[in-house]
């Protein structure tokens, strides 16, 4: 009988994998969409050396934040909620403000709600550069273009 192949699962010291840097341009593309392919590269799972429990993804760069798109009613229904931490402080925005005023916010929320939640997640949140126009600092870097 033949042997097969086991996946091998790297531990956290063969993890530490070289990063690359990726540019996502985000103007016209939808919230949702762009936020699943930046979630995937943020954790690696488009390596083939993929593993769970390991920060294998690389840093992305999302420039045009402000020219998104929010699809059907998402502008006025999608509501995020925070709070001031006062008695009846609870603030209330719709994603067409947001997108208005803070549209880095509307993209790092998104992400932050697809990577998993706990250490691992808190680390690879901070790969992510949110940016509204399209000058970034980060050219030292040599970004690649990431295809939305």
């Amino acid at each position: 009988m033949a042997q097969i192949p086991k996946t091998k699962l790297l531990n956290k010291e063969e993890g530490e994998a070289q990063r690359k840097w990726y540019v996502a341009d985000v103007s016209g593309k939808t919230l949702g969409r762009a936020a699943t392919i930046i979630d995937s590269v943020l954790r690696g799972k488009h390596k083939p050396t993929f593993t769970p429990h390991v920060d294998m993804g690389d840093f992305v760069i999302v420039i045009n934040a402000d020219k998104l798109k929010l699809t059907g009613t998402k502008a006025t229904g999608k509501i995020y909620y925070d709070h001031t931490l006062f008695p009846g402080g609870i603030v209330r925005t719709p994603a067409g403000k947001m997108l208005a005023e803070k549209p880095e916010e509307l993209i790092k929320r998104a992400v932050w709600g697809m990577l998993p939640k706990g250490p691992l997640g808190r680390r690879q949140y901070k790969k992510l550069k949110v940016y509204a126009s399209p000058k970034h600092d980060h050219a030292a870097q040599t970004p690649e273009t990431l295809a939305l």
